[in-house]
């Protein structure tokens, strides 16, 4: 593979590059375009799993972030720009709002609402005078600007969006000041947080909220992961658990997530994979991992990575039932995995040294193809790096994902893949 230079600041045509032809020979092409620029940066902020889309159910607006700064985790008070992409004007940006619950791995967990696709989203905020987290819904439609118009704001248990259903109705939440504590990649500094020197709290774990009504429920508690696990686990009494990736499955019938503990040491680390049903029964721990990003098939099937190979993992079997390719076409399986909302494709987003690429890759026939490699350095670990992130729009044609740009100050920006499907 080419490394990417400045040309890829322009549309730049990679159809020929790592490219298979399918068995009808008819490949795949794609062509890459930068769409956002500097100085300031910007940024989407999650991985497109679970239909996470940034694309507005007209694709005429990409939902995204913009900030001043990319040197260091934001405090309190440094507040990202939300803003609105034009694809129709240049992609030109509109400020809409801002917020103050949010990093550089998840962004602010944006997701539109299914319920509402054309004009509602969702993002994570914080007061700024209790530092408490609580997610917003905002509908462009309200007003010149758009307008916030529902928060969901709970004083007792002050938690954020961690999870939209794919369908709509409801989202997940977890407590970001815990997340800052245990695992600070994914957590907002300085949040509020209420279970502070609590290993397994009785009142946090995985909430699920009713967008109609707010009304919220405690799914399952760290206090009952605790319990549930230690047979098996041990070392879960000993460490205190936070929870990462609550993903709803297709059908918004099942949940999966991480519990978690112990994050600064590789000896001691707790890593467990588990399901439950969004009523909070169904309790089950996952005993095969399968790591990276996951991301939900059809049914109850994961899609994550087992060693060199990226697989399929049934969740009621409890074992991998198919291999998705080869270690050729997908050099490190471990990255982020996103399947297209039609269920035919799959982008993964991996890094090589201090390089990202992506492998757009055809479910039916094994044909795909590659992009160039984006030059990375200095943004390849830590809280602040710049992970692969790849996101669909709805028809399965583009996706979107965050690289540092080859301008001078070396600037996060935004970028678009373009799919020739070429056949099926």
């Amino acid at each position: 593979m080419e490394t990417c230079n400045a040309v890829c600041l322009a549309t730049v045509s990679v159809g020929l590059i790592c490219a298979l032809a399918s068995a009808s020979g008819v490949k795949p092409t794609i062509d890459v375009q930068q769409i956002t620029f500097g100085p300031k940066h910007h940024f989407f902020g999650y991985i497109g799993h679970v239909r996470t889309i940034p694309w507005n159910a007209s694709g005429r607006y990409i939902v995204a972030l913009q900030t001043d700064f990319q040197d260091h985790m934001p405090e309190p008070d440094e507040a990202a720009d939300v803003i609105l992409i034009d694809t129709q004007n240049d992609y030109a940006i509109k400020v809409v709002d801002q917020t103050r619950a949010w990093n550089f791995q998840q962004g602010t967990m944006l997701y539109w609402n299914p319920k509402a696709p054309e004009t509602q989203f969702f993002f994570n905020d914080r007061d700024p005078a209790t530092d408490k987290v609580f997610a917003v819904l905002f509908d462009i439609s309200k007003g010149p600007q758009g307008e916030r118009i529902r928060e969901f704001r709970y004083d007792d248990t002050p938690f954020g969006n961690s999870g939209v259903a794919q369908n709509g109705g409801y989202f997940l939440g977890l407590s970001y000041g815990r997340l800052t504590r245990l695992r600070p990649v994914t957590g907002y500094p300085g949040a509020h947080d209420w279970t502070e020197g609590v290993k397994h709290p009785a009142d946090d774990g995985i909430f699920k909220v009713h967008t109609a009504t707010g009304e919220k429920q405690l799914i399952v508690s760290f206090a009952q992961l605790r319990d549930a696990l230690q047979g098996t686990h041990p070392d879960v009494a000993e460490h205190a658990l936070f929870i990462n990736h609550t993903l709803w499955s297709r059908d918004d019938d099942r949940i999966y997530f991480y519990v978690r503990g112990a994050f600064g040491s590789r000896d001691e680390r707790v890593n467990i994979p588990c399901t439950i049903n969004p009523d909070g029964s169904g309790l089950t721990e996952q005993t095969q991992y399968v790591g990276g990003h996951p991301e939900w098939e059809l049914g109850h099937r994961m899609i994550g990575a087992d060693g060199d190979d990226l697989v399929v993992y049934d969740t009621d079997k409890q074992r991998i039932v198919e291999t998705i390719g080869s270690p050729e076409i997908f050099p490190k399986p471990g990255g982020d995995t996103a399947l297209s909302p039609d269920a035919k494709w799959i982008v993964s987003g991996y890094n090589q040294k201090s390089y990202n690429a992506y492998v757009l890759y055809r479910l039916s026939d094994g044909a795909w193809v590659c992009t160039p490699q984006f030059d990375q350095n200095g943004w390849t670990s830590g809280d602040l790096r710049n992970d692969p992130a790849p996101c669909w729009n709805r028809d399965g044609t583009q996706v979107l994902f965050p690289s540092i740009a080859e301008d001078a100050e070396r600037t996060r920006q935004l970028f678009v893949i373009r799919l020739n499907k070429g056949g099926s």
